[in-house]
């Protein structure tokens, strides 16, 4: 029941992210990057205003951390987090992109495609350990994909970027743990927003004058950025990094349904099959916590 709260945090992030298409779609006259600017410039300000009149001790005291480590750890620190930075912006851009220029559905694929790349990273580069029938798990989801991808390979390309590039950001994540969750994410937005702040001039739009999209903008950095990162984050403090990323199914799962009963994209038996493959991996993945809080609430 220890991690429980974990798991909670991680359900609940991708829970919203789910639902994702319900603030964005409004949005779909607006240019991509009009809405990737304004988005990442709202989270600066927004987070770097809390932490100022909030969380300033918060702040001296992982400085102070930060520079009690040895040179090498403060490069290997500085380097991950100025790449989380990078990776985050290209996430959100293309997934900006594909789910207002291409389908909902690309996007929902993007985030199935996510947990088989975590979790094979998680292996491979922070050696998480997987059981055989996580294994298995990690097997029905790439069939689930491959089923996905079947009928519309160039949506499967549009996915699978969305998808790595979120992988790798949890991945670097472990670099993190000693470190304010809040704080972290404040330095992911502040250089985001350097990152894109060169290309402001040149490349936004007109400043938008309807109140819609800045009140839609606001509830995408606030409930749909912030929040759910932050949870993510905080749930990856408890559990590995393979487990969030199946975990994340969850995300794409609610998408789907969103695709067929709101957007009404045409849902094939095909599709529908490959989504309860992906959903029983989910519950294979991660059966052993759940006969676990299952036994443990019996008793």
């Amino acid at each position: 029941m220890k991690n429980l709260k974990y798991y909670l945090a991680a359900i609940f992030a991708f829970a919203i992210w789910g639902t994702f298409s319900l603030v964005l779609r409004p949005l779909h006259a607006y240019p991509s990057l009009d809405i990737l600017f304004y988005r990442v410039f709202s989270c600066a300000v927004i987070m770097s205003l809390v932490t100022v009149l909030f969380r300033r001790s918060k702040l001296k005291n992982n400085l102070q951390y930060f520079k009690s480590l040895d040179k090498k750890n403060k490069q290997k620190i500085l380097g991950l987090n100025i790449l989380s930075s990078i990776l985050l912006t290209g996430n959100w851009f293309s997934f900006i992109y594909v789910m207002n220029h291409v389908s909902v559905r690309a996007t929902s694929v993007a985030y199935l495609v996510c947990p088989i790349i975590t979790t094979i990273l998680a292996f491979f580069i922070l050696r998480e350990k997987l059981t055989r029938l996580q294994w298995l798990s990690v097997f029905l989801s790439g069939v689930g994909c491959v089923l996905l991808s079947y009928s519309n390979l160039l949506d499967m390309l549009y996915s699978s970027i969305i998808g790595s590039t979120y992988a790798c950001y949890l991945i670097t994540q472990s670099a993190n743990s000693k470190f304010d969750k809040f704080l972290i994410l404040n330095f992911h937005m502040i250089l985001a927003a350097l990152i894109l702040l060169p290309f402001f001039p040149s490349h936004s739009g007109p400043i938008p004058t309807e109140l819609k999209f800045y009140m839609y903008v606001g509830i995408i950095a606030i409930m749909y950025t912030i929040v759910p990162l932050l949870l993510n984050l905080y749930a990856m403090s408890g559990i590995a990094s393979s487990k969030v990323g199946m975990i994340l199914n969850i995300n794409p799962i609610i998408a789907f349904i969103l695709a067929g009963a709101v957007y009404h994209e045409a849902l094939g038996g095909l599709q529908i099959v490959a989504y309860s493959i992906i959903f029983l991996a989910v519950i294979v993945f991660n059966a052993k916590e759940i006969f676990r809080l299952k036994k443990e609430s019996v008793v």
